[in-house]
């Protein structure tokens, strides 16, 4: 059995007739409509492969919640068909499915029972998934004494018993606690490198980048992009932006090095130049050893008069993660009422703390601590670097730590 996954030509609307005889009528004369037709989700298409992860993100409201519930047959489309192939493991809205009179050992019969398993097998996974859970002598009390985090422990374990062939996520993890969100997130990776497929719905964008293959924008019931998850996550950040402020537009271009550059804004405030250059030489740097002394120095040219200026960066790893970000707002160096025609130019001093890789830098002009009030520009990944370790002990991660052992010996230190 494969996960693979087609989805064509969905829809969903939710309609009101005015009377059970309206509807009734409309089962054999076309030409009845009913009084109302709100459509959630129109016209969606898309596959996944067989051990492809696939997140889908979008605001509240976009449909996505349905999307899933289409998928595992939890509501049925208005058109369009689901074609799954394999078994389907999911954990939707919190609580679904459970039981609150039951006790979590008699919900987990229940619900592995639902999706198909024989009772020997599910008695014979019992002791792993009550080990999983971690919620003690809880699991043989009522459901309804459970918190949501106990709940989402309990359903986590036994959707993911039994190895499936399609694994749905939404965004019932994000309740749990951060140990159980940790544990979670490795179970998923281990099914992946199994070759499960993967549907993951979140909000938190970092996880979506890593864990994804792939990611779907849903934006007003439609797919509004399809693609690699650095482009469809960068897109949204911006398109989140872009709704704010009806003067803003979003670019994409990716670079012959592989990274996207996704611009944004209203362009009152622009980035004419970037770079990062030696502290002691102010020679430009594409490549930079583990503890030299670097600078950013970026220009600005404004092209308006504006109340204030505030300058913001974020380096991000090659995977997307956050390392590290800050702005002007912060740091109590906000540039007030800057004119058109000003040239600005910012520079930051530092000490490259970073691990061996590839890392970007984002710069924001914005008039505040956040970008969605005035977002003057927005360029994603403008700047690329790389950090390689020339003297240092080996070491790995992001960071490099001031630290080294100290080892004794009979109370003696050695060295």
């Amino acid at each position: 059995m494969s996960g693979e996954l087609e989805v064509r030509g969905l829809g969903k609307a939710y309609r009101r007739w005015g009377s059970e005889l309206r509807r009734v009528a409309s089962w054999f004369f076309p030409g009845v409509h009913p009084q109302h037709e709100h459509w959630v989700l129109k016209d969606i298409g898309f596959s996944i492969a067989a051990g492809e992860a696939v997140g889908i993100i979008g605001q509240n409201g976009a449909g996505k919640s349905t999307l899933l519930k289409l998928i595992t047959g939890t509501i049925q489309p208005t058109v369009g068909q689901v074609v799954v192939r394999g078994r389907v493991a999911a954990i939707l809205e919190l609580g679904m499915g459970f039981n609150g009179d039951l006790t979590g050992r008699e919900n987990v019969y229940h619900s592995a029972g639902l999706m198909g398993y024989a009772r020997d097998d599910i008695h014979r996974a019992m002791p792993e998934i009550e080990a999983f859970a971690e919620i003690g002598a809880y699991f043989d009390q009522p459901m309804r004494t459970y918190s949501s985090g106990m709940q989402v422990r309990v359903a986590f374990s036994v959707a993911t018993a039994f190895r499936p062939d399609l694994l749905i996520v939404d965004e019932a993890l994000s309740v749990g606690d951060s140990y159980f969100q940790h544990k979670s997130f490795d179970r998923i990776r281990q099914f992946r490198e199994q070759g499960v497929s993967i549907i993951f719905v979140s909000h938190s964008l970092s996880d979506v980048r890593t864990l994804c293959d792939r990611v779907i924008l849903i934006d007003k019931g439609r797919v509004l992009k399809d693609g690699v998850p650095d482009e469809v996550v960068d897109y949204y950040n911006a398109m989140i932006t872009e709704k704010e402020n009806a003067k803003l537009t979003v670019e994409q271009r990716r670079a012959r090095n592989g990274w996207l550059t996704t611009r944004s804004g209203s362009g009152e405030a622009r980035v004419a130049d970037l770079r990062l250059v030696d502290a002691a030489t102010a020679q430009e740097l594409a490549v930079v050893n583990v503890g030299q002394r670097v600078e950013l120095r970026l220009q600005v040219t404004v092209h308006a008069d504006l109340p204030r200026l505030v300058l913001g960066y974020m380096v991000r790893d090659k995977q997307g993660h956050i390392i590290w970000g800050t702005n002007t707002w912060h740091t109590h160096q906000i540039v007030e009422a800057p004119r058109a025609g000003e040239t600005i130019v910012f520079r930051l001093p530092f000490t490259c703390t970073l691990g061996p890789g590839s890392y970007s830098v984002s710069p924001a002009l914005v008039s505040s601590d956040t970008h969605l009030s005035d977002n003057y520009e927005w360029v994603d990944n403008l700047l690329v670097f790389d950090v390689i370790n020339v003297d240092r002990d080996f070491f790995i991660g992001s960071t490099s730590l001031d630290a080294r052992f100290v080892i004794e010996r009979n109370d003696v230190k050695v060295m």
